[in-house]
């Protein structure tokens, strides 16, 4: 990806109806587990990107999947989820293949369905990282819209995309993203804000 691109990619995001570029994948290890008094914690998985517009969906599931030791290929992923280039349909699809691959039921769909998180939403989404997260998985998130990570960089969706959360600290009111958008796109953002950017879509935990 060429310097004018990158410095442009987030911009062009609103305008992709799966969010996303293409990009050359790329693997990262994030880091262990974090203060045993449970104020942080991180999972480690494998970090790769999406290799074009429309696989958010298959890479954010894959880097969830790798924190439990399953490293399927994206297009193997995407063909589970059925995945087109209309992008993937709902957190419900990313809940039924996590499951489906890890052989388990501990994954659910949180559906908030408003367009801002209440309290409580935030308190459940709190809760559902910190669970997942303790329990060495990942939270797979299908955000929409625009919102800005605790460095004040705005990361811009309009059109829907997926990412994964691998970690939080402060007690769990700031977690850790791993967005597959392009290569090595990791921070770190309030849990209220990602509470917000989830509210019109739901996520996996």
């Amino acid at each position: 990806m060429n310097t004018i691109f990158r410095k442009f990619a987030l911009s062009v995001a609103g305008l992709l109806t799966a969010g996303g570029v293409v990009a050359a994948p790329a693997v990262a290890q994030a880091a262990g587990p974090g203060a045993a008094d449970g104020g942080a914690r991180e999972v480690a998985v494998q970090y790769e990107a999406q290799p074009n517009f429309y696989y958010c969906g298959p890479a954010a599931t894959r880097i969830a999947l790798t924190a439990q030791g399953k490293a399927p290929s994206q297009d193997e992923v995407a063909e589970k989820l059925g995945t087109t280039e209309a992008g993937t349909d709902s957190a419900e699809e990313t809940t039924r293949v996590l499951n489906e691959v890890t052989g388990g039921d501990e994954y659910e769909t949180v559906s908030i369905g408003a367009a801002a998180a209440k309290p409580e939403h935030v308190a459940k989404l709190k809760a559902d990282v910190r669970e997942a997260v303790d329990d060495d998985r990942a939270v797979v998130a299908n955000i929409m819209g625009t919102a800005s990570d605790v460095d004040g960089v705005a990361h811009s969706y309009e059109g829907g995309h997926y990412l994964t959360v691998t970690g939080y600290r402060d007690g769990g009111d700031t977690v850790k993203i791993a967005d597959p958008y392009f290569e090595g796109q990791e921070y770190w953002m309030g849990l209220d804000v990602l509470a917000d950017w989830t509210a019109k879509r739901g996520y996996s935990a």
